[in-house]
Parts: structure tokens; sequence; C-alpha cells
């Protein structure tokens, strides 16, 4: 595997990446018109205006297929209550493939380095609240549950926790 940050040229393949393991994971839990409209809103120009975020920073894995992997991270965006400085984990995906292989731990020691090289106090992220191999995962590097939060799909609202971690 090896691992690098991500390009422009890289985004229509995490882009399709992001969309494969998501429906992968969780397409059963959505009606058709949720999950439609949850994946419009990931357009190559969002993917584009994303990237060109100066906080944004995305890392890609890759293997002799392709794109096998990848985490962003930025400032904090989610609601979550802290006065420390304070970065998110934004999205961390793995192809099929690349599951069991040690991509996750890479992408999350990357994110943890990157973090820790912001001067951030602590790292935020959400969890779906059934994924229960995520949250093991994540509970693995100190990452303590913090409460609920309302993630929308569509017209959905599932119940994903807030996770931090203190660095």
């Amino acid at each position: 595997m090896n691992y690098r940050d991500a390009t422009a040229a890289d985004l229509p393949a995490i882009d399709a990446l992001f969309r494969e393991s998501f429906d992968a994971t969780f397409g059963h839990l959505y009606a058709p018109e949720d999950a439609a409209a949850f994946f419009a809103g990931f357009t190559p120009e969002a993917w584009a205006e994303e990237f060109a975020q100066p906080d944004l920073r995305f890392r890609i894995a890759e293997d002799e297929a392709g794109l096998a992997g990848f985490c962003k991270i930025s400032d904090l965006q989610l609601p979550a209550e802290t006065s420390a400085r304070t970065m998110e984990l934004r999205q961390l995906y793995l192809a099929e493939r690349a599951k069991g292989g040690g991509a996750a731990q890479a992408l999350m020691d990357w994110a943890i380095a990157q973090a820790r090289a912001r001067g951030a106090e602590e790292i935020w992220l959400t969890v779906y609240s059934d994924n229960h191999r995520a949250k093991r995962f994540y509970e693995r590097y100190g990452f303590t549950d913090q409460g609920p939060y309302a993630f929308m799909v569509g017209n959905q609202a599932d119940e994903d926790r807030l996770y931090r971690m203190v660095l």
C-alpha cells in the first residue's frame, strides 16, 4: 500500500470510492429518494470546493488496483461543545479489499499526526450508532462517546455518535 496527499486529479476516484463504500455499508438503511438526495450533494464542484479549503487535507491509500482508501481532516465543523483547539476527522473510507490490511490505521495515524502538527488538543468525529466495527476502531485510539448527533441522509435523521479524542 502506498500513501500520499491527494491532488485535485484524485477527486473523481475519491468520489467513486466514497459512494461505493457508503452504499455498501449503509445503503440498506435508506429509501432510494433519501440516498439520492444525500449523494446529490457530492458533485464534482462540491468536492473541488472542499479540496480548495485551506484547512482541509486529504490523504489517500493506493494499491495495485488503484484508490483503496482516503481520509480527510479539517478544522472543527461539528456542533461540539469544546474550548480546545480542535480538528475534525471528516471522513475515513476504505474499499472492501483494503479492510483489515492496515490502511485504516495508517490513515488514522496520519490524521492524528496532522492534528498534532497543527497544535490541536482534540480530534472529533461522528460515527453511525450501529457501526460497531468503526466504533471499536476509534475506541482503540482513545476516542470516547460524547453524545448523539443527527446525521441527515435526505429526509432521514440517523443517530450518529459524536466521538472525541484528547491528544
